[in-house]
């Protein structure tokens, strides 16, 4: 039984899995197989004379041309990769292997969708490379800084936002990337009907729209044909959303897929883990120096603070001032009104303590009733006591608790240094004889 080849070709071609593409020397299609519809989302018809060009990622055409170039002069390329945009708006990795036929002045090559290798690849390196960041980063915004990164190499044409949500404040805290790097934080408030408060909400992905007066808030799609350019997932770890991880396209036309929502959602799964965990180590750490109760600087702490300004002090024939505070007829406030009146005193306390000094000084609770201030860059006596006036307003203003309005005041007690002693026990020891004369008087 004789067979036609010529007949049998075009059938064999097209039962091929990889897309086989004829183009000539113009870079116009001549001939495709029927496997390009399931490759780009057009069939061989739509395809056969036009632009190879047009199909092409913008990035990439560049350097297809100059691969392309080189077939044409007989160097036949097997691993060349490149973008193309799908019919339906999504990016198509492929990986081609081509030749020149120099007889019939055509490109004959031959494509493979790589497009789940290559986002297998991502998120092996992107997982990688995030758990390096968090284990280089000290802090939690240093943790951020390293996922934008990553992120922003897996979604280079796409803005990022990151958001934590604060439940009992019904707030969001975001990192402010507009200041140096591992330092600013932003509040908003948390908007309700935006497409972040529907995700947070609700610990679902969620494909809306960019909204532009509101850069990463959304908005939500009234319906299908709505664009799909915001896609945001949620941060969860032990069944608590955490936050919302959004990604934003500002390209007009860009819709965000199955594949983008699966692999942002794998990422945010890590994520949250890790985030978790520093947000824990950051807190241990903080416990470690600050009182619990008013989040203040504790003892320890703020002897080291002292210690190191007195060094600073010395070596730049500086000043400064310690300051000793005590609450007058706080035992009897306590005592009467039960341990919680008192607690939220102290917590009061502390704010004023904190609104009434600069970011320079060190505000600490030294125990109970008993707090210190350590005031950087004086110029001399008459400044003290400036500062200890403005003290004493602050803590003299009226306050409510329980209903109950109470007027609170504070004996203090000041040292300077180097007047009235050089290290931090003379200093402590003057400032405290001084607070309990004038708790005396």
């Amino acid at each position: 039984m004789s067979i036609n080849i010529d007949a049998l070709f075009p059938k064999l071609i097209n039962l091929l899995l990889d897309t086989v593409f004829v183009v000539d020397k113009l870079g116009n299609v001549v001939f495709v197989s029927d496997a390009c519809q399931q490759l780009l989302g057009y069939s061989a018809a739509e395809l056969t004379g036009t632009l190879v060009l047009d199909y092409i990622h913008p990035d990439d055409r560049e350097g297809t041309v100059a691969a392309a170039g080189k077939v044409m002069r007989g160097q036949p390329h097997t691993d060349f990769r490149n973008r193309y945009i799908h019919k339906d708006g999504r990016v198509v990795h492929i990986l081609w292997s081509a030749r020149w036929s120099g007889e019939d002045q055509l490109r004959i090559a031959v494509a493979r969708d790589v497009t789940a290798l290559y986002q297998a690849e991502q998120t092996r390196n992107a997982l990688y490379r995030i758990s390096e960041a968090a284990h280089a980063a000290e802090t939690l915004r240093a943790l951020c800084d390293g996922v934008r990164e990553v992120i922003s190499e897996l979604f280079p044409n796409s803005s990022l936002y990151l958001a934590f949500n604060d439940a009992e404040e019904n707030t969001l805290s975001v990192p402010d990337w507009s200041v140096d790097q591992g330092k600013g934080w932003a509040e908003s408030p948390m908007e309700p009907g935006t497409a972040i408060a529907e995700v947070i909400g609700t610990g679902r992905v969620l494909v809306a729209s960019g909204d532009p007066a509101r850069p990463g808030m959304g908005r939500i799609n009234p319906s299908e044909s709505a664009a799909a350019d915001w896609l945001g997932v949620p941060l969860i770890s032990r069944d608590a959303v955490l936050g919302a991880l959004v990604i934003e396209s500002p390209t007009p036309g860009t819709r965000y897929g199955v594949a983008d929502q699966e692999l942002l959602q794998f990422m945010a799964t890590q994520l949250a883990i890790m985030f978790e965990r520093k947000r824990a180590d950051e807190r241990l750490r903080f416990l470690a120096h600050h009182d619990p109760l008013t989040g203040l600087t504790n003892r320890s702490l703020f002897y080291d603070r002292l210690e190191t300004a007195l060094r600073s002090a010395s070596r730049n024939e500086g000043r400064l001032a310690l300051l000793y505070l005590d609450l007058n007829d706080f035992k009897k406030i306590n005592d009467t009104e039960g341990h919680e009146a008192g607690d939220k005193m102290l917590i009061e306390m502390a704010r004023r303590l904190e609104d009434c000094t600069r970011d320079t000084d060190t505000v600490a609770r030294i125990g109970g009733d008993e707090f210190t201030v350590l005031l950087s860059d004086v110029h001399g006596r008459a400044s003290v006591e400036a500062a200890v006036g403005k003290i004493r307003e602050f803590m003299s203003l009226p306050m409510k608790i329980g209903g109950k309005t109470f007027h609170a005041s504070c004996s203090i007690g000041t040292a300077l240094y180097p007047e009235d002693g050089a290290t931090a026990r003379e200093l402590l020891s003057k400032a405290d004889a001084n607070m309990y004369l004038g708790k005396r008087r």
